[in-house]
């Protein structure tokens, strides 16, 4: 059940050494946060999707842009803070009114 919610609905999903978002929220959820184990480290993962213009969903490890959007996995005993942001399109917005 831990895994369909994660990956169905949150859309993290591990691939190895690395771990990938490809979320599928309500339209209502403005944001979640969650804390991911991995090994030995600590990943603080907040997720939010925002009214705005624009197509760029972004990705940050400790404030670093992850251009690709998938997060490297290190076991270094350190907390990481990963933010995903998503970018609502313009038909989502039309949609919902």
């Amino acid at each position: 059940m831990y895994r369909l919610i994660t990956e169905s609905l949150l859309g993290l999903r591990r691939e190895g050494d690395s771990l990938r978002f490809e979320p599928c929220l309500p339209p209502e959820w403005t944001e979640f946060k969650i804390l991911y184990r991995y090994r030995e480290t600590l990943y603080h993962i907040v997720v939010s999707q925002l009214n705005a213009q624009g197509d760029d969903n972004s990705v940050t490890l400790d404030g670093i842009n992850q251009p690709n959007g998938v997060i490297p996995l290190l076991d270094d005993h350190i907390e990481h803070h990963v933010t995903f942001k998503i970018i609502k399109s313009l038909m989502d917005l039309n949609n919902q009114s």
